[in-house]
């Protein structure tokens, strides 16, 4: 008597070997980044487009959390960004280079990116609170109304107390602390949080409130403790953008974190594909790379890569990858379905024997 069964019998990763391959390879970010910072080696202008890379994947996987995860419509995560980046630049210069943290600016790394993630965070929560009971355009233009007021208030403040915000001019003459390994060390972070996220039990209750709000709510989903959570995760990961910028490039220029910034990031998740983790990254790397490479066109480069733009959006609209990821990772005692999440339900009844 044998028994008929749809249960695949693919291997599962254990936990422990995940956790361990992730921490090798940002360990070996290390030796990569001794590596680039030798301009014997490498040209520094790649190495600029390298890092800007990284804050793009950072920036567009956590918009990605709110607007293709969770269905949300946010058009401020520039001014989350500007956040993070004036808390990490104004305390890397007023105690790292004035300080008692002068001459180890490693540990104003360790202290200030977080920091200025979290002080975004709360600025995400102040926002999204009340925002979220919008849906749709009106949600969409009460972000962007947060994210102008933010983007006023640094060009118009000269000073916080003891800090420095420098109005219209910016932040100048932060030391250059966040290398390579620090930006993609963030992105290794952020890339498997938000993976981690989206594919738990928790996760489920995001995608939930993408499908359809109603029903969510009447299984008993708290929709909008989910998308003030979406918000608040998003709005850290673009704080912690901000300040590797601020403490990659010099300076900090208030006019970077307006509108066009925000459109910017909501084209690389839109055209990666809203909810595909991997799609939104290879779109952060296509939309950083492609402009650099077309600048030997002068005037014409940022026609040229808006027409690129439109004709992708007609030819494929669902994005590069649309809802589906480059690779997969089966999570233990589950069945994994074709364009799907992988589901572990109980038969209705038990499978028929067959003699």
């Amino acid at each position: 008597m044998t028994e008929l069964t749809d249960r695949p019998s693919a291997r599962v990763v254990p936990a422990w070997v995940t956790n361990l391959t992730i921490v090798a390879v940002i360990g070996l970010l290390w030796p990569l980044n001794l590596f680039l910072q030798d301009p014997t080696h490498i040209n520094p202008y790649l190495v600029t487009i390298l890092i800007l890379i990284g804050i793009n994947i950072i920036l567009a996987t956590s918009l990605n959390l709110i607007n293709g995860i969770t269905g949300q419509f946010s058009l401020g995560h520039a001014g989350f960004m500007a956040v993070g980046a004036y808390t990490t630049g104004v305390l890397v210069n007023y105690l790292a280079v004035h300080g008692r943290l002068a001459g180890k600016e490693w540990i104003a790394l360790i202290l200030f990116l977080p920091l200025g993630g979290i002080i975004a965070a709360v600025m995400g929560l102040i926002v999204g609170i009340p925002s979220l009971r919008l849906t749709g355009d009106y949600l969409a233009i009460a972000t962007l109304g947060f994210g102008e007021i933010i983007n006023i208030v640094i060009t118009n403040t000269q000073s916080v107390g003891p800090f420095e915000i420098g109005q219209a001019s910016g932040l100048h003459d932060i030391p250059w602390l966040a290398h390579t390994f620090w930006v993609y060390a963030w992105v290794v972070l952020c890339v498997v949080c938000i993976w981690r996220l989206v594919h738990s039990t928790k996760g489920k209750a995001f995608l939930a409130v993408r499908e359809d709000e109603i029903a969510a709510t009447a299984m008993g989903i708290n929709t909008t403790l989910y998308k003030v959570l979406a918000f608040v995760i998003g709005a850290f990961f673009a704080g912690v953008a901000g300040g590797l910028q601020a403490t990659s490039f010099f300076l900090i220029d208030p006019k970077v974190y307006g509108f066009m910034l925000s459109v910017t990031i909501v084209v690389m998740v839109v055209l990666g594909g809203s909810g595909s983790v991997t799609g939104v990254i290879l779109a952060a790397v296509v939309l950083t790379w492609l402009p650099e490479q077309l600048r030997f066109l002068h005037e014409w480069r940022m026609v040229i890569y808006s027409l690129l733009l439109i004709v992708m959006m007609l030819v494929r609209p669902e994005g590069l990858l649309g809802r589906r990821e480059l690779w997969w990772t089966r999570q233990r005692g589950t069945r994994g379905g074709r364009g799907g999440f992988p589901i572990d339900l109980p038969p209705a009844n038990p499978p028929p024997s067959v003699v």
